[in-house]
């Protein structure tokens, strides 16, 4: 691949942030080039200041044992408000390459990650400032939807109107901002049609717009689990048409915890359609994690769909589950 170049695994959620690992083959820099690197990375960051600390263990498949072993401890402190790379080790690529962890140019690597959070205080000359109060924004654009005070635009959908703001939208959405001011921009943008959507997907959609998260009827039990799932994957849609990777990141981590053998198949096609590898990932493993799920899967009317209108599809699925299964 060449230095500084990396593999990046599917992000995860610990300590409520966003994390992934960079896995650099022929080194993250030209000094080490000679050596692997192994990295971890904050990806995210909520907007309150904490000190934490971070602890995280990095383990190696060894394809002998069928174990993973050469674990590589860090444990550190960091203001994770000035975040950067965690970098927990350099691995010289000639002795791993002979120690039996990597078979066929494949290393499976396992991460092991604790945040331990600490308020963030200032202490000067015995004195304690007091923390300043978390940001109010979204709260008070949240009420401004609700009051519906200076909307400028409405969105019709099906039929139904929403009022909303085009600053808001612009600033939230690179499609909505191209819509209103760029060279997208509508003839009448006092007026925008969105096709393609339920309006109830849209409201969903307007209030993450204006909140930052998902509606409480997404958490209650208003919903059944059904609805509750195909609601997710319409905004999982919508987010992606969209450009909100943070309400499809969010959308992605409820569908992998949602996962079973009648649903997997739609899942899995949609993950595939719109480029998420992590839940991709999620339905490989559900499959692969025994016989009798396999079956399930094979048996449902969404896999059966899934063949006539994906087969590249189905085919990377087997493959992925079989390599799964041997290891």
């Amino acid at each position: 691949m060449g230095v500084g170049c990396y593999i990046e695994s599917s992000w995860f959620t610990v300590g409520g942030h966003y994390w992934c690992l960079h896995y650099y083959p022929d080194g993250s820099t030209e000094d080490g080039k000679d050596d692997i690197v192994v990295a971890l990375e904050l990806m995210e960051l909520d907007q309150k200041a904490f000190k934490a600390r971070v602890s995280f263990t990095i383990s190696l498949f060894h394809c002998t044992t069928k174990r993973f072993s050469l674990s590589l401890s860090v444990a550190l402190s960091a203001n994770l408000p000035n975040p950067d790379y965690f970098v927990t080790h350099n691995i010289n690529r000639g002795e791993m390459e002979a120690s039996g962890y990597v078979v066929d140019d494949r290393l499976t690597i396992k991460c092991a990650l604790t945040v331990i959070k600490e308020p963030y205080v200032i202490e000067e000359e015995a004195h304690v400032e007091e923390e300043a109060p978390p940001s109010e924004i979204m709260d008070q654009l949240g009420k401004l939807l609700e009051a519906k005070e200076g909307v400028d635009v409405t969105l019709e959908v099906q039929g139904v109107k929403f009022p909303a703001h085009k600053l808001v939208l612009a600033m939230r959405s690179p499609v909505f901002k191209a819509m209103l001011y760029g060279p997208m921009m509508e003839k009448d943008s006092s007026r925008i049609a969105i096709n393609n959507m339920q309006p109830d997907v849209f409201k969903f959609l307007l209030h993450f717009i204006y909140n930052n998260s998902l509606p409480a009827v997404m958490g209650d039990d208003l919903l059944d689990e059904d609805n509750k799932r195909e609601v997710t994957r319409h905004l999982l849609v919508a987010a992606d048409h969209y450009g909100m990777e943070r309400l499809k990141l969010m959308c992605e981590s409820i569908l992998c915890k949602d996962l079973n053998a009648e649903s997997l198949a739609t899942t899995l096609a949609l993950a595939s359609q719109h480029s998420c590898s992590r839940l991709q990932d999620a339905c490989i493993r559900f499959i692969a994690s025994s016989s009798t799920k396999i079956d399930d899967v094979v048996a449902s009317k969404g896999y059966n769909r899934l063949k006539r209108t994906c087969p590249d599809t189905v085919t990377e699925m087997w493959e992925k589950a079989s390599r799964l299964c041997k290891t």
